[in-house]
């Protein structure tokens, strides 16, 4: 059966971007609906046991997908509006305390007065992974966050409409989706149509989401922005995750856990054409890296360890969470991926964020029409001849043994590289090491090869002794160490082979070391 036809969704489109214009043209409104009193005291365990009876799920029996609601409360205490489309027509869902089960603690509220008390969000199941079960595959709750998952994946980071102003001085806003339009699918229809109306104090949007779940969940994402006020910083496509520690960490918790991390990298595909990998890090402070590019072709923050046994949690399965990779459908023209990351003391806060930010600011007044899609993962994107990094590590580079080892103070660095071309050469194959650090004095790369022959330290600067080995398992080892630095080191490696590069690039920022030698990342 067919999808909503395009006459019909254009309509549906328009209106709300009128909506939506019509807001940005007058002052910021912020939501006002108070809860009834039982639902504002609600805490995290008593919100837990408010679930929706899927009895009462919405498309149940006339659709490969189903809705559920989720209640107001807790971390939620401003209703959000949501229509059931079909065709012209839309019907607003009134909230009912009918369509909720009450358990343990929450089990007064059902003889409350909930009168107003509204719906927080929603989620979306299909029958993703049994053709007799629909797997919730999408959750639309709180803010402008979303989050999706593929085929035998459990949720790990999430998705924003956008992100502004993040990693400023001031404080980041957060607009919100205001108001749901639920698009009514046929009964064979293997995707589901959504639209949205955001709002915040900087500007206003109109989004229409296209939804296919599968072994890789995708939702295109057609937007259209009209500011209110300047935006000093507008992100675009932002993922939001979780980086505690994994191999690159060199302080790690009193943890059975060998890692814990919902994303582990940032994968960019230049305009170019170049893959570069840049591997997440749990930092003291705040760091904000930028990856400038134009018409950037992907960006994304992936999960590569999917071994059970590089985690061990049988209950957090971070060896299940999924891979999120964002493919621009249109030129977006000069500016750079924006990568945040925050120190978090544990892995219950994301301290990861990653968006794209144009070159062109948004100012009030304007509009910007955004089109792009985000797609689960289960194995990274990339060139199929591309090595890709396999592990990131660091540690000392004093000699064992020596009391006063004169390598002391600096830090060894070890990437690994597998797949490729790499799986098909042999250890006499001449490949070189391309290591490329900044010069901060003129802002440009600057360029040192090694081979596998080349051990002597020919570098001067931050960056010295690197090299290249293979290793047993096909996996070849690039490594260097890194000197006491008053300043940032930024370092860009590749492999080649007679002049070509044959591996994505791996690129990292290595604070400084501070007292005592203690590296800041």
């Amino acid at each position: 059966m067919a999808e909503p036809s395009d006459s019909a969704l254009s309509e549906w489109q328009e209106t709300i971007r009128q909506r939506a214009q019509s807001l940005a043209d007058a002052p910021y409104s912020p939501p006002s609906r108070a809860l009834p009193q039982a639902s504002q005291s609600l805490d995290y365990d008593t919100y837990r046991q408010i679930r929706f009876d899927p009895e009462r799920a919405y498309w149940r029996d006339d659709s490969l997908f189903s809705i559920q609601l989720f209640h107001s409360g807790y971390l939620f205490p401003h209703p959000v509006a949501l229509n059931l489309v079909e065709d012209k027509d839309a019907t607003l869902l009134a909230f009912d305390p009918d369509d909720f089960i009450y358990e343990g603690n929450a089990a007064e509220l059902s003889t409350s007065d909930l009168q107003g008390a509204g719906h927080a969000g929603f989620r979306l199941h299909y029958p993703l992974n049994t053709s007799d079960y629909q797997d919730e595959f999408a959750v639309f709750l709180g803010a402008s966050y979303f989050r999706l998952i593929g085929r035998d994946q459990v949720y790990g980071l999430s998705t924003r409409g956008l992100a502004i102003d993040t990693a400023l001085a001031g404080d980041e806003e957060f607009p919100s989706f205001r108001e749901f339009w639920l698009f009514t699918p046929e009964a064979d229809d293997t995707a589901v149509h959504i639209m949205a109306l955001l709002d915040g104090p900087s500007l206003s949007g109109a989004y229409h989401f296209r939804l296919e779940p599968g072994h890789q969940t995708q939702i295109d994402v057609d937007a259209m922005l009209y500011a209110r006020e300047d935006v000093t910083k507008l992100g675009i496509a932002p993922l939001t995750s979780m980086f505690a520690y994994g191999d690159i960490s060199r302080n790690r918790p009193d943890d059975v856990r060998p890692r814990v991390h919902d994303s582990d990298g940032l994968l960019l595909e230049t305009g170019r054409g170049e893959w570069i990998w840049r591997p997440l890090n749990n930092p003291r402070r705040v760091r904000v890296s930028a990856f400038l590019d134009t018409n950037p072709r992907g960006f994304g923050l992936m999960q590569r360890e999917q071994a059970f046994d590089h985690y061990l949690d049988a209950e957090a399965q971070y060896h299940r969470r999924p891979s999120h990779w964002v493919t621009p459908r249109d030129n977006w023209g000069a500016g750079h991926v924006e990568l945040v990351e925050l120190p978090t003391p544990d892995e219950t806060h994301d301290n990861i964020v990653a968006y794209w930010v144009s070159e062109t600011p948004l100012r009030a007044g304007e509009t910007r029409h955004l089109r792009y899609q985000t797609q689960t993962r289960h194995q990274a994107p990339t060139a199929p001849l591309l090595a890709q990094v396999i592990r990131t590590r660091q540690g000392s580079a004093a000699v064992p043994g020596e009391a006063n080892s004169q390598s002391a103070g600096q830090r060894q660095w070890v990437v690994d590289f597998a797949g490729g071309e790499l799986a098909r050469l042999t250890v006499d194959q001449p490949v070189k090491l391309r290591l490329e650090t900044l010069n901060p004095d003129t802002l440009a790369f600057e360029t040192f090869s090694s081979d596998t022959q080349n051990t002597q330290d020919t570098q001067e600067g931050p960056v010295t002794l690197a090299q290249i080995n293979a290793l047993p398992d096909k996996t070849w080892r690039a490594t260097f160490r890194v000197q006491p630095s008053a300043i940032p080191v930024d370092v860009r490696l590749a492999l080649t082979l007679r002049g070509n590069v044959i591996s994505e690039t791996w690129s990292y920022v290595i604070d400084p070391l501070v007292e005592h030698g203690d590296e800041d990342a």
